[in-house]
């Protein structure tokens, strides 16, 4: 990249590594088939791949800070001016627009990133993305012909480091000294503990004020044998032990305010002040956080517009896991409405005929979900008939109707009726008993949680529960360098 007369060249990059069947050292465990750790040379014992699509660089060399030796992706980097394009990867959702300019100072060629770059649209259609680059220093990037972002190659708070580096930097040869103090408050060495201030007094405290709830049943414990089970015809004593009954709530604490021992609750202790710390004074040593003294930064100059070197070639840099990824009708030009008669005749037809086709596949797929939510109603309605929901055979009724006549909230309605479904099937699985509530102090508090649904009751709200499935898929990026 030292060569003022760089260019941008086309370049595709990828690499295959293919293994012979060779062990280039095997331990004494006859478990391991295959080790190799590239202590020695590669060449001889692996094959680089002499396909066209595979041209990649594989150096032996050691791993940067050790000094172990392994294999190296060399990476064939094309210079290039301007990179431009939609780079979409996890997180990553941006236009890139990165400018290399050279310094004219040192020499180096530096990369400035544009700052809160437009995103890249969501969708499958095809885009237009436009870079325009005007004398005044003026950059706008277009999506589709909509204008996304201005900036200024000039200005300091459009471009990451700036083009225009500062006129001082820190200097690097100043150091602190080391009697240097940062710490503007210091504990006050005059302080000392209170004679009264007591370390070892416990946070909480048992409440000497609580009394036992009437009615707490001391001698019955929370838990008794299921009356109703039995033990099974096949156990065996000797090989599984001795057989014990599963245990169910105590139903006699369903009524009272507890059972088992009482013990008095506890309250924090009015005593307790935790370890003792001496007060914090102002720092009379105290210099402020110090900073190196800034130099004339040897790297600094002036421009009243960018060195843009000449273009001579265009390079598209992808890097993907899904097929299908078309480029076509890249353009050059000096004149923004000639960019803007080819977006127009290039471009747009072929956008419009995708949406086109887009909404009237969406329209087929309504008409069909209509066909199937019929069927799905028809038979809700006939479950909803069924005995076993009870009560609760009223609220599902008005569900029903309410997800026929409001189709955005269809989903959510059936859902909320799944779960209802759900709830009582449990309730006649596991009987939906209640343990006892602890009651600590004479005065009972009944705490009541209100919340309000569209669709359903607080009651409703109380039974609903949420699945979650997380689905795992390749990573994708595209990163495309365009004009």
């Amino acid at each position: 990249m030292e060569d003022p007369n760089r260019k941008i060249w086309i370049m595709q990059y990828l690499l295959l590594l293919s293994a012979a069947c060779f062990i280039s050292q095997l331990y004494a465990s006859d478990d391991v088939q295959l080790y190799e750790s590239f202590d020695d040379n590669f060449e001889g014992r692996w094959i680089v791949s002499e396909k066209q699509d595979y041209t990649g660089v594989w150096k032996h060399e050691k791993s940067e800070g050790h000094d172990d030796y392994g294999l190296n992706v060399a990476y064939n980097e094309s210079p290039y001016t301007i990179m431009f394009g939609p780079d979409r990867c996890g997180a990553t959702n941006k236009v890139h627009f990165i400018l290399k300019h050279k310094n004219p100072k040192s020499g180096k060629y530096i990369e400035h990133h544009l700052k809160f770059p437009p995103s890249v649209p969501s969708d499958k259609l095809t885009h237009v993305y436009t870079a325009i680059l005007t004398p005044d220093n003026e950059l706008r990037i277009l999506v589709d012909g909509e204008e996304k972002k201005k900036a200024n190659f000039l200005a300091e708070d459009d471009f990451e480091p700036s083009l225009i580096p500062s006129k001082t930097i820190p200097d690097p040869d100043d150091k602190k000294p080391e009697d240097w103090d940062e710490r503007a408050k210091i504990p006050d060495p005059d302080s000392t503990k209170p004679d009264d201030w007591d370390e070892e007094a416990p946070m909480e405290i048992e409440d000497d004020e609580a009394e036992k709830p009437e009615g707490w049943l001391d001698d019955e414990p929370e838990e008794v044998d299921d009356p109703e089970a039995t033990k099974p015809e096949d156990w065996d004593d000797e090989e599984d032990g001795e057989w014990e009954a599963p245990k169910i709530d105590n139903p006699k604490c369903t009524e009272a305010p507890g059972c088992g021992e009482w013990k008095r609750p506890m309250k924090r202790n009015p005593a307790y002040k935790g370890k003792w710390q001496p007060p914090l004074i102002d720092n009379p040593s105290y210099k402020g956080i110090w900073k190196p003294q800034e130099i004339d930064n040897p790297e600094y100059f002036e421009v009243e517009k960018p060195d843009f070197e000449p273009i001579a070639a265009v390079g598209i840099e992808i890097w993907t896991m899904q097929d299908g990824i078309v480029f076509d009708n890249i353009l050059i030009a000096s004149d923004e409405k000639v960019a803007e008669s080819y977006r127009e005749s290039a471009w747009k037809p072929k956008f419009e005929a995708e949406k086109l086709k887009q909404k009237e596949e969406e329209t087929t797929e309504s008409d069909g979900l209509k066909g199937v939510q019929k069927v799905v109603f028809d038979n809700l309605y006939k479950v909803a008939d069924l005995p076993f929901l009870g009560e609760h055979k009223v609220k599902v009724l008005d569900l029903l109707e309410k997800a026929e006549k409001q189709a955005n909230l269809t989903i959510g309605i059936l859902a909320s009726i799944l779960v209802i479904f759900f709830s009582i099937f449990l309730k006649l699985i596991f009987g939906g008993k209640k343990k006892p509530a602890a009651v600590v102090a004479e005065t009972k508090k009944t705490e009541v949680a209100e919340s309000s649904n569209k669709e359903g009751s607080s009651e409703e709200k109380e039974e609903q529960s949420e699945d979650a499935a997380a689905a795992a898929a390749p990573r994708r990026r595209t990163t495309r360098r365009d004009n």
